[in-house]
């Protein structure tokens, strides 16, 4: 862990609410991106040494396995600045198609002592026109230094029965930005959202978007991979059924997994609603990505997210079966600099195999 983050800046940071130091993170990550030089020395810096393999999935390519995952920029403002902290791939959102100020304060909580946080955020963003209109004034695809992931998800006043048009709304608007779009289908903190996992609606939305996703293809010569996001919550049948519809409709890839509704051990006793992430999501995502791994016989890619705080739990998902991995609370508790650790770390395990 670095140092000066572990005895200054975090300590500072934990006297703030959490959410409020969250935001003094995204500001100095996009001050950050501002400052070309500085950005250039800590991404030479990063970069992982000659000869290292990069990391093939999405027909994308990425410099190291490790990724930001959303939740952490969901505006589109800090993430110019990722490659300079050492990530091999950033994803921006969830986005909406409508700007929402999500659900009231407060609403997220620190548990330092089990390396946790709950939140129950529900989406605050800027709605995909104002990030569209930011991305278009931001590095494009093919001129960056990793990967751009855009995370969608739907507006909270959007019916259920009108989620495919919301998220349609939003695809058009940010595929163009995109090196790859995901269908956030599983935050438990927008109501009704995890009704579209059910294999009935997930059809109709999947079949939605891969067939606007060919029609723009045809007309701009550039298909944006997609790839889906599932919660920890699902039971195996429940998977396998979600696994037919990403195969009926050739998704490119899922995300494992996002927040959890369970409270295993201390959590049993805690009383805040949301989405669990951290620590203790380490074993059921694993658990997942294993699962999914063995069930499409390794060939459909996985991101696998969830409990990753140090360099034997990230391996532990890509020996599960992820291609890539992404973390969020984990960077709270270890520092900014903390997947420029992580990717040396799993590039030189994967040297040495």
């Amino acid at each position: 862990m670095d140092l000066l983050y572990e005895k200054v800046i975090r300590p500072w940071l934990f006297t703030l609410d959490s959410e409020r130091a969250h935001e003094r993170g995204v500001e100095a990550m996009a001050w950050l991106a501002r400052i070309a030089p500085l950005r250039a020395l800590l991404e030479a810096r990063h970069r992982l040494a000659a000869g290292h393999r990069p990391v093939r999935a999405f027909g994308l390519e990425f410099p190291n396995a490790v990724g930001l995952a959303a939740g952490f920029d969901k505006n589109a403002r800090a993430w110019p600045a990722a490659a300079a902290l050492g990530f091999g791939h950033v994803e921006i959102g969830t986005v909406t198609a409508l700007a929402q100020e999500g659900n009231p304060k407060p609403r997220m909580f620190r548990y330092p002592a089990e390396e946790a946080v709950i939140n129950r955020m529900g989406f605050n963003n800027d709605g995909s026109e104002a990030v569209a209109v930011r991305l278009a004034g931001q590095a494009g695809s093919g001129k960056r230094r990793i990967p751009l992931g855009v995370n969608l998800g739907k507006s909270k006043v959007a019916p259920i029965d009108e989620a495919v048009a919301d998220y349609l709304a939003s695809f058009a608007r940010l595929a163009k930005f995109a090196d790859y779009l995901v269908l956030n289908v599983s935050s438990p903190n927008t109501p009704g959202l995890r009704q579209l996992q059910d294999e009935s609606r997930l059809r109709e939305l999947l079949g939605a978007v891969s067939a606007a996703n060919r029609t723009r293809e045809a007309a701009e010569g550039r298909r944006v991979p997609l790839l889906l996001k599932i919660a920890p919550d699902l039971t195996f049948p429940q998977i396998d059924a979600v696994l037919g519809v990403i195969a009926e409709f050739g998704f490119d890839g899922i995300i494992a997994t996002n927040t959890t509704l369970a409270r295993p051990g201390f959590f049993a006793g805690v009383n805040e609603a949301g989405g669990l992430s951290g620590a203790p999501l380490r074993r059921c995502s694993t658990e997942i990505i294993g699962y999914i791994a063995k069930a499409t016989n390794g060939r459909l890619p996985i991101i696998g997210v969830g409990g990753i705080t140090d360099e034997a739990s990230a391996a532990e998902k890509l020996d599960a079966g992820a291609t890539l991995v992404q973390v969020y609370s984990g960077m709270i508790y270890r520092g900014p600099f903390f997947a420029a650790e992580l990717a040396r770390g799993l590039a030189e395990r994967q040297r040495a195999r």
